[in-house]
């Protein structure tokens, strides 16, 4: 990957990242924001994924005074291996270990099934201080059949091994077994926003409603009138994520 990234070791192999410089060292107390992005859907999308998030960092951390940080995870980006639940997981617990150098808290910012990914660790993780999801996936309708999920892995390119998954009922699980709505009860006293696009075809928005209901501590719901599924881009979320991003200093 060329630009501005740059390659760690990570648990299974080369992952690239990127974090921004240009952010007001005042307030030393601030958060680092980790933005974790979505898993692709278009053919041959795995090399492209990730790629428009320094983009959405550096917005970030100019309007919000964070330092603001972002990777591509195994399989997606040019970071080596291939995709499953775990290992996603895996590789966004040692982003965060790596900026915790940089500052004890850590804000996690998903996208997809980034934001899933990012309310389960928080949930197992303390370093994490607070979750925001844009159009968190859900994927119990793959349990009875992974196959479709693991061809369209195939063809975006996240899976590229020959016989992996092994046991593509287990690493389906993996995913079911994220379960947004457990992880969101599990943070309890920590901030979490959730942003739904009300003509999402992908994800409910019954679902972005019970997730905000599951949880026990501060939550903010934002539903984007017309929105899609795909918001990363969207004028009106980014404005979200940077007000919310402000009150969490």
């Amino acid at each position: 990957m060329t630009g501005p990234w740059r390659l760690l070791e990570g648990p299974a192999g080369v992952l690239c990242h990127y974090t921004t410089t240009a952010f007001s060292p005042e307030g030393a107390d601030r958060p680092v924001l980790l933005l974790c992005h979505e898993l692709p859907r278009a053919k041959g999308g795995a090399a492209e994924a990730g790629r428009m998030y320094p983009t959405l960092a550096d917005r970030l951390s100019k309007e919000c005074g964070v330092a603001v940080t972002t990777g591509t995870l195994r399989g997606a980006g040019g970071s080596e291996g291939d995709f499953s639940a775990s290992g996603w997981l895996e590789d966004l617990e040692f982003l965060v270990g790596h900026e915790v150098g940089t500052a004890g808290r850590i804000v996690l910012v998903g996208f997809g099934l980034g934001g899933t990914l990012a309310l389960r660790l928080a949930a197992l993780d303390s370093r994490v201080c607070g979750v925001a999801v844009v159009a968190p996936a859900d994927f119990t309708t793959f349990l009875g059949d992974p196959e479709p999920l693991v061809a369209r892995c195939r063809l975006t390119g996240v899976i590229t091994r020959s016989g992996f998954p092994a046991d593509p009922a287990e690493w389906v699980a993996e995913l079911v077994d994220l379960r947004p709505l457990e992880a969101a009860a599990e943070l309890r006293s920590r901030p979490l926003l959730v942003v739904h696009g009300s003509d999402d075809s992908d994800v409910s928005v019954a679902s972005a409603t019970a997730l905000a209901g599951a949880t026990t501590g501060p939550v903010d719901l934002r539903i984007v009138p017309g929105g899609g599924h795909w918001l990363r881009a969207d004028p009106r979320v980014v404005a979200t994520l940077i007000g919310w991003t402000e009150r969490q200093r």
